[in-house]
């Protein structure tokens, strides 16, 4: 399993329409791709072009075909203009039993 979190910061005349793209290419992979776990955009509150986005991806399989998939490249390719900087943080997983009983949490 692969654990992520993107730390982007948006150019703040770009910021809407970065949002937008953000939240489909989130969307449409958690819908459409089996491998794709979890792409859960989120916005700072104390800094509005901060951006953070939780990925979680069964495998390196998964985020390899992710990032082929017309929907990603759509993403990547319309919002590079937009982002001033980003930093993929991989991360490890503490408590990797708790997944399911959270994401279980998050349907009652």
């Amino acid at each position: 399993m692969i654990v992520r979190i993107s730390e982007i910061e948006v150019y703040p005349e770009y910021l809407d329409e970065y949002l937008e793209f953000a939240h489909n290419v989130g969307a449409t992979s958690v819908r459409e791709e089996p491998g794709v776990i979890c792409i859960y955009p989120m916005q700072q509150l104390r800094d509005s072009c901060q951006i953070r986005i939780l990925e979680i991806y069964a495998s390196q399989e998964a985020y390899q075909h992710h990032i082929k998939t017309a929907h990603f490249q759509t993403y990547k390719q319309g919002t590079l203009h937009m982002v001033k900087s980003l930093d993929l943080v991989d991360m490890r997983q503490m408590a990797p039993e708790c997944l399911p009983l959270i994401f279980n949490k998050a349907q009652q």
